[in-house]
């Protein structure tokens, strides 16, 4: 009867684990998705609009400046990408995660890029909107987390 009681108490204390690294997994794609928000509408500011090449035509039309909605585009981008990392990265430090280097780089690397081409495609190409910008970003995260996620089991 004793062993009976013991089993019970292991198997519970092993689905109670379980059910903490899920909450973890939850708790990293909350994060990530926070962190989305916050870069790509409160910490913008005026890349928002110099990201835009109509911006940079009405208000800097000195030829030099032409391309240079280009850079506020990768700044943008850039910083969106960090901020995305960011709780993979804290996740990593306190769950103990390794860390691949070259593949952290190859994503990040992407959600870069791709970050890049769809604010582009929406506020200079306008060819798409707001709510397909959005959902493509947060298909990104949750391509990221898929990978870090299955990465660390």
């Amino acid at each position: 009867m004793g062993v009976l009681y013991l089993k019970a108490f292991f198997y519970w204390k092993t689905e109670i684990e379980k059910e903490n690294e899920i909450l973890k997994e939850v708790i990293l794609i909350l994060c990530m998705l926070f962190c989305h928000i916050v870069d790509d509408y409160y910490l913008q500011g005026w890349l928002a609009s110099a990201k835009q090449k109509k911006w940079w035509e009405q208000n800097a039309s000195n030829p030099l400046y032409k391309n240079d909605y280009i850079m506020a585009l990768v700044e943008h981008a850039f910083s969106w990408s960090f901020m995305i990392h960011i709780p993979i990265i804290v996740y990593s430090v306190i769950c103990g995660l390794q860390l691949n280097i070259l593949l952290f780089i190859a994503i990040f690397t992407m959600n870069w890029l791709i970050h890049t081409i769809t604010d582009n495609t929406k506020a200079n190409l306008m060819k798409i909107n707001l709510i397909q910008d959005q959902w493509i970003h947060i298909a990104q995260i949750f391509v990221t987390w898929t990978i870090y996620v299955v990465m660390s089991r």
